[in-house]
């Protein structure tokens, strides 16, 4: 019989299943009386710092303004090997061009691999994008258990 209870995955899992980027979905804390802006986007993750990096599109008609120490969770699924793994991460964006992390930052990117997904009503090279990083305050990985006999 085949189980769906969820088991945790270890760190080393879950470096594995983020890899060096993919996409996921981004939520960002709005008010208390206002659901949370959730908008599917493209990640960098370096294993060396468990950190992730985004390349965010920004501007006058974007719901993503004022990112810098904003609280969001990022979540990454999808089924590896016929089993259903996710991974959440939570805790407040930083704008990489921050002087206190502007070291750090640059070594982590030159890690990673952002794919540039095109789901823009313009064209790419007229979109202004903004990086943001996110060392999380929290990171779980879930993933399905192998069935049982």
């Amino acid at each position: 019989m085949e189980s769906d209870h969820p088991v945790s995955m270890t760190d080393d899992e879950v470096d594995a299943f983020l890899g060096t980027g993919g996409t996921g979905v981004l939520s960002l804390s709005r008010t208390a009386v206002h659901s949370p802006h959730s908008v599917p986007v493209s990640y960098g993750y370096d294993a060396d710092t468990r950190t992730f990096y985004f390349r965010l599109a920004v501007g006058p008609e974007s719901a993503k303004t004022d990112l810098d120490d904003r609280p969001v969770s990022f979540v990454v699924h999808r089924q590896v090997d016929e089993r259903w793994q996710s991974v959440v991460a939570t805790g407040d964006l930083e704008d990489v061009e921050r002087d206190d992390i502007a070291s750090e930052t640059l070594d982590g990117l030159g890690r990673v691999e952002i794919p540039l997904i095109d789901v823009f009503e313009d064209p790419t090279r007229v979109v202004d994008f903004e990086f943001y990083r996110l060392a999380p305050e929290e990171l779980t990985g879930r993933a399905e258990s192998p069935g049982r006999t």
